[in-house]
């Protein structure tokens, strides 16, 4: 390169859904949102919840990039959130240095964040619990990153495998974290009402003790598509 890029590239105005259509996913089940996407939609198996007791949220994506052991994006995007937003970074997957601790939580705390949600590590783990927020990483370390850049705030990235668009709706639960696009918000919001009625209906069945298989697999095995071998 002929010259050093700026420390951070940003943009701060993007289209966000209204705040109130999100009630139509708070505490809605990671598995059931996937299943209104076809079954696509989260971020790699690897991004858990630092605290599992801490762990349900649903809020609008305010992205960050960062560089392998880098935070300053990641301050400088919980500096620019609105209140119930969540702070999605793109972090490389990086796993030998966190690139956030408890107290970069406590100021997204403070600042009203839904949740942090790290293609990378996290530390202060304790800490972290102690703040009340919730927080995904790909894991713990005690190893710490810097603040150098360069970074982007406010711009399509890709975390976890997923890509992920400012003002795109993220629900996480114990599960994981997924991304609801924010075109397809109104459509998942309805199919999400209608799988949450038909498993309590299916719930219901089984916690009788009586109901062992679907009526499909029933058929199933009397049919013709079966070659029974004994």
């Amino acid at each position: 390169m002929l010259e050093d890029p700026p420390l951070l590239v940003v943009r701060k105005s993007f289209k966000r859904p209204p705040a109130e259509k999100l009630a139509g996913l708070a505490g809605a089940q990671t598995g059931h949102v996937v299943d209104a996407m076809n079954g696509r939609g989260a971020l790699d198996a690897a991004i858990k919840p630092v605290d599992p007791g801490r762990a349900q949220f649903v809020g609008i994506a305010m992205t960050c990039e960062t560089g392998p052991s880098d935070n300053l994006a990641i301050t400088a995007a919980i500096a620019l959130a609105r209140k119930g937003d969540v702070i999605v970074s793109a972090s490389d997957g990086f796993m030998s240095t966190a690139v956030v601790g408890d107290i970069v939580t406590m100021m997204a705390r403070n600042a009203g964040v839904a949740a942090l949600v790290l293609d990378g590590m996290a530390r202060d783990s304790e800490g972290i619990v102690g703040v009340g927020l919730p927080v995904f990483s790909r894991g713990i370390t005690p190893n710490s990153g810097v603040k150098t850049g360069p970074g982007r705030v406010g711009l399509p990235v890709v975390a976890g495998g997923v890509a992920v668009e400012p003002g795109d709706v993220i629900v996480g639960d114990r599960d994981g974290v997924v991304v609801v696009p924010q075109r397809l918000l109104d459509e998942v919001i309805e199919r999400v009402a209608a799988i949450r009625e038909a498993e309590k209906k299916v719930i219901a069945s089984v916690s009788g003790d009586k109901l062992t298989h679907m009526e499909s697999i029933a058929a199933l095995l009397k049919s013709d598509r079966v070659r029974y071998v004994d």
